[in-house]
């Protein structure tokens, strides 16, 4: 009888799924107060993962309510033109429309298996700036600096309560102010209206939370922003943070998103966005936990790129890899993957057990040393911006994945990540100050690693990246991890002179074996870089080293590592 109202209530089906995941989505990240109260720090670890889950089981459930509910009509383009106009209507006053249309989109794919974007049928396309939408009363604190600058600090922390003891917040107010003078200290006196404005919301993660905010000095802002502990004695801050580049690594795309209590997403972007100019609005989505619509933002933005520029796409460069074909547009940030159909001896690991490692990577904490990636299928890219050099790799190396058409080339399949500099390329034209520094972060980079129960696998420089920010990055998975099921073995004494002649090993190797012995051979092959890793990390050939870190794991220790340098921390002002 009413037929008519299909697409009305479709809409709503789709609308009721995405409130329960907002409900959810929230309820996840206020926990994090808690667990950070508790000093519950494999339960914040388990909420981030089960936050990650939340969005593609609420989005396959929601998917087979609507295929349920349409039955032969879920292929039908008119009807779905509808439901997205009453959806539409339902959401455009909504303070997230933009994660709600984001939402509809998945459902709609997961609907049409196959599909690329269609943008009359998705929101391809944003509706609305979303700047539309402002809280009734701002979602910061503010607080105007005068002298003495000690009581702002203390005012400062009262609008941050835990139910848990502060270790020494006095303690803590000095160290804030010293610094925070040492900043000030350029002006002969303090600037009229230089004020902090304080996120309400506290972010978390892993075993830190952080206040967030910017100061503003005359027309200027720097980020303001407090990381606070809490151990056995209490919670304490454990530094000030007001460079930009010291910020923008807390809010690393190699990094875990962020738990955080946010009512309209878009304005607390536009915050970060104004201390972090360079970070894109989509990475921002990314860092507190909003990444499906962050890669909606990425999409969105690369189809501005393209329209735009005028370049081609062409092999990224680098050593070509045996698993994965990856190119590039010179004027994007931005590098493209895509598994090959065929891997070449000694490879053994099949495409799916490459998705699997993806897959780890996106559930696991990447410490910033691992390359977060975008899954897309039957991406569309235009034909005329591609060189020929790329259209013939990927038609050879990876076939079933490309269909080319009159002007199109689309692709079944691939990742996109953030572009970085090889290792290996970069060494390559470093003074040796550079080196130092990159050998440094090399090694450092797989032991951090290591302290997150991951092992890379194949370690060679050319699967890590250099960051903008000079951070060493790892970013090929189709070998890795987890550390504690491997078996980190020395190799036997020989038993004789021809063992050690012999091309092949005189002992029994398991699939999972590792000799770090070995490593030297085929880690760095300059002399000067290598003598440089011994020098910085020679432990990483001990074997002593990897059975110490798999026993902490198997007892169930975390380890810290901070997203900042550890010169900035406090902790050696108390000493």
């Amino acid at each position: 009888m009413f037929e008519k109202l299909i697409p009305y209530d479709t809409a709503h089906l789709i609308l009721e799924a995405y409130l329960r995941f907002y409900h959810q989505n929230k309820r996840i990240t206020k926990r994090a107060q808690i667990r950070f109260e508790n000093r519950d720090w494999n339960g914040i670890q388990a909420d981030a993962r089960e936050r990650l889950s939340l969005y593609r089981n609420q989005v396959g459930n929601t998917t087979h309510d609507v295929q349920a509910f349409l039955g032969e009509k879920t292929a039908d383009k008119e009807i779905w033109r509808a439901i997205k106009e009453m959806y539409l209507e339902e959401v455009f006053n909504f303070n997230t429309r933009n994660i709600a249309e984001t939402f509809f989109n998945s459902v709609f794919r997961h609907s049409h298996k196959g599909l690329g974007a269609d943008e009359e049928l998705m929101f391809v396309h944003a509706t609305g700036t979303y700047r539309e939408f402002r809280s009734a009363i701002p979602i910061f604190h503010t607080f105007f600096l005068v002298e003495p600058i000690d009581h702002i600090i203390r005012q400062l922390f009262y609008f941050y309560s835990f139910d848990a003891a502060w270790e020494d917040m006095e303690r803590d107010v000095r160290l804030i102010t010293g610094k925070l003078n040492e900043k000030l200290c350029v002006y002969d006196r303090l600037p009229k209206n230089a004020r902090l404005e304080m996120l309400k919301s506290v972010f978390y993660r892993n075993k830190s939370a952080y206040l967030v905010g910017r100061m503003w000095l005359e027309d200027k802002v720097f980020p303001f922003v407090l990381p606070l502990l809490h151990e056995e004695q209490g919670i304490f801050v454990d530094t000030l943070l007001m460079e930009s580049n010291d910020v923008s690594s807390i809010f690393s795309y190699n990094r875990a998103y962020f738990l955080v209590d946010v009512d309209i997403v878009s304005e607390m972007v536009d915050f970060i966005g104004s201390i972090l100019p360079l970070k894109s609005t989509g990475e921002l989505y990314n860092s507190i936990g909003f990444e499906k619509h962050g890669k909606t933002v990425l999409y969105r933005d690369f189809l501005r790129h393209l329209d735009r520029s005028v370049d081609k796409f062409e092999i990224a460069p680098g050593i070509k890899g045996m698993v994965m074909s990856v190119f590039t547009l010179p004027s994007y940030n931005m590098v493209f993957k895509i598994i090959n159909d065929h891997f070449p001896p000694p490879k053994k690991v099949t495409e799916q057990e490459v998705k699997q490692k993806y897959e780890i990577v996106f559930f696991h904490d990447r410490i910033g040393r691992m390359a977060d990636s975008h899954m897309f299928e039957n991406l569309k890219f235009p034909l005329n911006r591609f060189s020929q050099e790329v259209i013939d790799e990927l038609l050879l190396k990876a076939p079933s994945k490309v269909k080319i058409s009159e002007d199109t080339v689309e692709i079944k399949h691939l990742y996109i990540e953030k572009k970085m500099i090889p290792l290996n390329l970069y060494l390559e034209k470093a003074d040796m100050e550079e080196a130092r520094h990159a050998i440094k972060e090399y090694g450092q980079a797989i032991k951090e690693l290591a302290a997150v129960n991951i092992f890379p696998g194949d370690m060679l420089l050319k699967n890590f990246g250099v960051t903008r920010l000079k951070k060493v990055v790892f970013y090929d998975y189709d070998e890795i991890g987890f550390l504690t099921e491997y078996n980190f073995r020395r190799i036997p004494p020989a038993r004789h002179y021809e063992d050690e002649l012999s091309n092949d090993p005189w002992y029994d190797v398991g699939p999972n074996d590792v000799f770090p012995e070995e490593f030297p051979r085929f880690l760095i092959g300059r002399k000067e870089i290598r003598d440089m890793f011994y020098e910085l990390h020679g432990e990483i050939f001990d074997v002593k080293f990897w059975l110490e870190m798999q026993k902490q794991l198997k007892e169930g220790k975390t380890f810290d590592v901070f997203p900042y340098d550890e010169s900035l921390r406090f902790v050696h002002q108390r000493e």
